[in-house]
């Protein structure tokens, strides 16, 4: 996290690569941008500005967390969620650590400016996306019954006759292309005018598919994957300057933002706290996964969903304490990963379940459906 900052006022697989860009350059690096900042937030501000960020991180993980347990038992192509192994969660750190080593040597060598053209232009594209996909479901309530929403698919194939594959079979109605619409228009304000409320809608957006659409396939797999980037973070914010460096020079939507000095100077505010969006989405599948398992537990009840969630809230706090006494940068996974995974395991060793949590494994949607046709051919057999 960051206390000030100064900045210019001026689906599954999509969403896998996102998250290697929101680690790889984390804001937890970004607190040492302080050092340079001579604005000094008033206390109301500060309050406000950190109050702001704490409920932000908040609401793509509880609604990420709920779409995607419907995202789990979803058929449509473009709602299956993209499945984490325990092989995939041992490697992220390393491929996350190379990315952003890869981001300083392009930051060292060419323009700062062209690199920056680029990934605006990128995250355009992925923005309107991830928004337009975030949009739909609440479009689907605000639409009425009587409101003429046609069907249409987009269908790419390769070869003919028996031969024939498929490349993109993609369906929509007029509701999606409304949607489109409307994230298009933000996308151009945030391209043109980098303003800090289109960047939050981005990265709510990318913060909410990511945790709807990346699952973990167990437990232990989220122990590897945090306990992993924990020490990603620690290392490269406290080891190196590479990645301060990296998110000195890097624009793009891969955080929120609140201004400090929104009082003083309203929506120009130019002063910003601010929290990687890595900080929200790493934590995020591992409590989206606990609901999950909660769900398959069958007790109607949400006892891992609401501890996990209450760990994180403790551990973002518990990192603005600490920044503020120490007046220094803190990776916010140094404590958020201890909190979200030692909470609900003290709950599960109190309930005594650990060993259920644990042996809890989620299969992949081709698995999935593998199953479901195997079962049915089983019945016709009978």
């Amino acid at each position: 996290m960051s206390e000030a900052e100064q900045v210019p006022a001026s689906a599954p697989e999509a969403a896998a690569a996102v998250l290697d860009a929101l680690n790889a350059t984390d804001s937890n690096g970004t607190e040492a941008l302080n050092a340079t900042a001579k604005f000094v937030a008033t206390p109301e501000g500060t309050a406000l500005a950190y109050g702001s960020l704490v409920f932000m991180a908040l609401l793509p993980i509880f609604f990420g967390a709920l779409r995607s347990v419907t995202c789990s038992k979803s058929k449509n192509a473009a709602d299956m969620p993209e499945t984490i192994t325990s092989r995939d969660a041992a490697r992220f750190p390393i491929i996350a650590s190379c990315t952003l080593f890869g981001l300083y040597l392009f930051f060292k060598v060419f323009s700062q400016e062209y690199i920056n053209l680029l990934l605006s232009v990128y995250f355009f594209v992925l923005g309107v996306l991830a928004l337009s996909h975030t949009m739909s479901p609440l479009m689907s309530r605000i639409f009425p019954a009587s409101f003429p929403n046609k069907q249409y698919q987009l269908l790419f194939t390769q070869g003919s006759g028996e031969s024939k594959e498929e490349i993109v079979n993609y369906e929509f109605d007029t509701k999606n292309l409304v949607c489109l619409l409307i994230s298009s228009v933000v996308g151009v304000w945030y391209l043109l005018k980098k303003h800090w409320i289109a960047n939050n809608l981005f990265g709510l957006a990318f913060a909410l598919n990511g945790v709807e659409l990346l699952h973990l396939n167990n437990v232990s797999t989220g122990c590897i994957l945090l306990g992993g980037l924990f020490v990603y973070d620690v290392f490269w914010v406290f080891g190196t300057n590479v990645m301060v460096t990296v998110a000195k020079s890097f624009e793009a939507p891969i955080k929120l933002v609140f201004p400090q000095d929104l009082l003083e100077r309203g929506l120009e505010a130019s002063n910003f706290a601010m929290l990687g969006l890595g900080d929200i989405v790493i934590p995020g599948i591992f409590i989206a996964l606990l609901l999950r398992f909660d769900v398959s537990l069958k007790k109607n009840s949400r006892t891992y969903f609401y501890s996990s969630f209450l760990a994180y809230i403790f551990g973002l706090g518990l990192t603005i304490f600490v920044m503020h006494t120490f007046k220094h940068a803190q990776p916010a996974l140094l404590y958020l990963v201890p909190a979200c995974v030692g909470f609900p395991v003290v709950v599960a060793l109190f309930k005594g379940e650990l060993t259920e949590m644990f042996r809890y494994e989620e299969s992949s949607p081709e698995e999935a459906g593998a199953k479901e046709d195997s079962s049915e051919s089983e019945k016709k057999d009978q």
